[in-house]
C-alpha cells in the first residue's frame, strides 16, 4: 500500500540523486576526481540516512502514526544528535571539497555548483527532521563557504537563494502543521468533553424519569383519593398527604440516601411532626453500592435516635465527611436558633482516616 512516507521518501531520494548526480556530469576536465567522488559519497550517505533513519521503539503503541514517520514525525522521529552532526559536518566539507577539486575555472560550471542545492536539500531534510539549529547553521556554512569561493553574486545567483527559501518554508510548514495538530488535539478534547456532558445528561434524564415513576407511585394513590373526594380529607388522609409530600422530595433532592431503612425513620420522623430536609449536594458520587448502604445504616441509625423539631440532612463534598446531620428544636423564649442545634452527626465515609 502506498502511503505518504513512501512518496515522500522516494521524491527525497530521487532528488538529491539527481542533485548529486549532476557531480558527476563533467563538461570540462577535473583535477581530482577522486575528492569529488569522495564529496558525492560523503553527502549521500549522510542524506538517505537522514532521511531512512528512524529510531528503535522498545514495544509498538496503539496510539501512535508511523504514515507521515520520520520525514513529518514529531520528537520522537527528531534526528539524533550524532546524524545532525554529521549533516552539519558536510555542509562543512562538502562546498570546500568540491570547489577545490574542480579547479579554479570550473567553480561556476554545473557539476561544480550542484552542491548549492543538495546542501539545501540535506538542510531542509534535516528542518523536517526537527533540527532547525542544525539546519540553519548548516546553511549559513553552505553560505560562507560558496561565498568564498565563488562570490557572493555567483552563490546567490546559482541556488543559494533557492536553499534558504527551501530551509525557510519548511520551517513556517512545519510550524503551521503544529499549529493544526494542537488545534486538532483541543478540538478532539472538546468533542471528548461534549460526549460525556450528552452522556451525563442523558444519564441524568433517565436518572429524573425513574425519580418521577417513584413519585408517582408514591403520590398517585394520595392525589388520586384528593381528586376523588373533591379535596375533603379526614386527618389520617392528610398525614398520608404529608408523608407523601415528604417522601416526593426527599426521592428529588437525595435519593442515593435512601433505602427501606432511611424511608421508614424519615417517615416515622415526620409523623412525630418533624420537618425534615433532605438534600444531596454532591460529594456520593462514584461510591459502589457497598459503600452506600454503610452510609444510609448509619444515617437510619442516627434518625432514629434524633428527637428534633427540625431535621436537616445533607450530602457533603468533603474528602472526609458523607453525611452532614443537624437536629434543631425550640430551646425556649429569648433563645435563637443558633442556640436551638441539639443534633449534630458527621457520617464519615467509610475507611476514611
Amino acid at each position: 500500500m502506498i502511503s505518504v512516507r513512501r512518496i515522500i521518501v522516494v521524491l527525497g531520494v530521487a532528488f538529491t540523486a539527481y542533485l548529486a548526480a549532476r557531480g558527476l556530469w563533467w563538461t570540462a576536465p577535473v583535477p581530482q576526481p577522486l575528492v569529488v567522488i569522495a564529496a558525492l559519497s560523503l553527502y549521500l550517505v549522510t542524506t538517505w540516512l537522514c532521511i531512512f533513519w528512524e529510531p528503535r521503539r522498545a514495544a509498538p503503541m496503539a496510539a501512535d502514526r508511523p504514515s507521515t514517520a520520520p520525514l513529518t514525525g514529531g520528537s520522537r522521529t527528531a534526528l539524533p544528535s550524532w546524524a545532525g552532526a554529521l549533516a552539519l559536518a558536510c555542509a562543512l566539507i562538502v562546498p570546500s571539497a568540491i570547489a577545490v577539486a574542480v579547479g579554479t575555472d570550473s567553480r561556476t560550471a554545473p557539476f561544480a555548483t550542484w552542491y548549492l542545492g543538495g546542501i539545501g536539500a540535506l538542510m531542509t531534510i534535516v528542518m523536517v527532521r526537527r533540527r532547525p539549529w542544525i539546519a540553519w547553521s548548516g546553511i549559513a556554512a553552505l553560505a560562507i563557504a560558496s561565498m568564498a569561493w565563488m562570490g557572493p553574486l555567483n552563490a546567490l545567483a546559482l541556488g543559494l537563494v533557492g536553499s534558504l527559501v527551501w530551509v525557510s518554508a519548511t520551517q513556517l510548514m512545519l510550524r503551521s502543521m503544529d499549529r493544526a495538530a494542537r488545534d486538532t488535539d483541543q478540538l478532539a478534547q472538546l468533542q471528548r468533553a461534549a460526549s460525556a456532558w450528552q452522556a451525563s445528561q442523558s444519564g441524568r434524564q433517565r436518572e429524573r424519569r425513574i425519580q418521577v415513576q417513584r413519585a408517582l407511585a408514591v403520590a398517585g394513590p394520595v392525589l388520586t383519593r384528593t381528586v376523588a373526594s373533591g379535596g375533603s380529607l379526614d386527618e389520617e388522609e392528610r398525614t398520608q398527604a404529608r408523608l407523601a409530600e415528604g417522601r416526593l422530595r426527599d426521592e428529588m433532592r437525595g435519593p442515593r440516601l435512601l433505602d427501606d431503612a432511611v424511608h421508614a425513620e424519615l417517615e416515622r420522623a415526620r409523623r412525630r411532626g418533624t420537618n425534615v430536609t433532605v438534600l444531596d449536594e454532591g460529594g456520593l458520587d462514584g461510591l459502589d453500592e457497598a459503600t452506600l448502604a454503610i452510609i444510609r445504616t448509619q444515617l437510619a441509625e442516627t434518625l432514629r435516635a434524633a428527637r428534633s423539631d427540625r431535621l436537616y440532612i445533607r450530602t457533603s463534598p468533603h474528602e472526609r465527611v458523607a453525611v452532614t446531620v443537624v437536629g434543631r428544636s425550640n430551646a425556649g423564649p429569648g433563645l435563637s436558633d443558633e442556640d436551638a442545634v441539639d443534633l449534630w452527626r458527621e457520617i464519615d465515609h467509610p475507611g476514611a482516616a
